[in-house]
């Protein structure tokens, strides 16, 4: 007896990823040239410690040169620096925004494809059931045949012995002169 095949049979089918399959067409916020690429880089950087502590260090050393008086291109209150501030969040922002949708919609896919594997897992999980029900209903079905046919080869079993001994005693009986 052979298992029935299931809808998902194919090897291509059993891959982990295939909910996933469906969803690589989906172009990306930024794109996925190397502007695309490099631009969500850039903006998941602002983020990091490396970029806190790099940018602490420059704003120290920039107020160092021009306190100290070595150079003194940005003098005190340092609107050269805030214009430089202002310019990095005026790109940061639009790009972290950016790059938070396109992690956003990233989130979303790899959700809904979580749900349908979740789902096909489910179903799997209700087939294997049903069959488990089914072969326990045969093996119950074999299990009655087996008993009845026991029983049936003991009542054929104590008939043999009747007969011969039935037979034993005609024998017993007509051979005594």
């Amino acid at each position: 007896m052979t298992p029935p095949e299931s809808p998902a049979a194919t090897p291509a089918d059993q891959h982990h990823y295939r909910f996933h399959f469906p969803h690589v067409h989906l172009t990306s916020v930024f794109g996925n040239d190397w502007f695309a690429l490099k631009a969500e880089a850039f903006a998941r950087f602002f983020g990091t410690p490396v970029f806190l502590v790099a940018q602490t260090i420059i704003v120290a050393i920039w107020i160092g040169i021009n306190v100290a008086g070595f150079w003194t291109f940005d003098v005190y209150p340092f609107i050269l620096l805030n214009l430089a501030f202002s310019l990095q969040a005026a790109y940061a922002a639009p790009l972290i925004l950016l790059a938070q949708t396109r992690q956003a919609d990233r989130d979303k896919v790899h959700s809904e494809a979580d749900a349908q594997h979740r789902e096909a897992l489910a179903v799997q999980h209700a087939e294997r059931l049903a069959l488990a029900n089914e072969q326990t209903t045969k093996l119950l079905a074999l299990v009655e045949q087996n008993t009845q046919l026991t029983q049936l080869t003991r009542e054929l079993s104590q008939k043999i012995a009747d007969l011969t001994s039935e037979i034993h005693q005609k024998m017993v009986v007509t051979a005594k002169p």
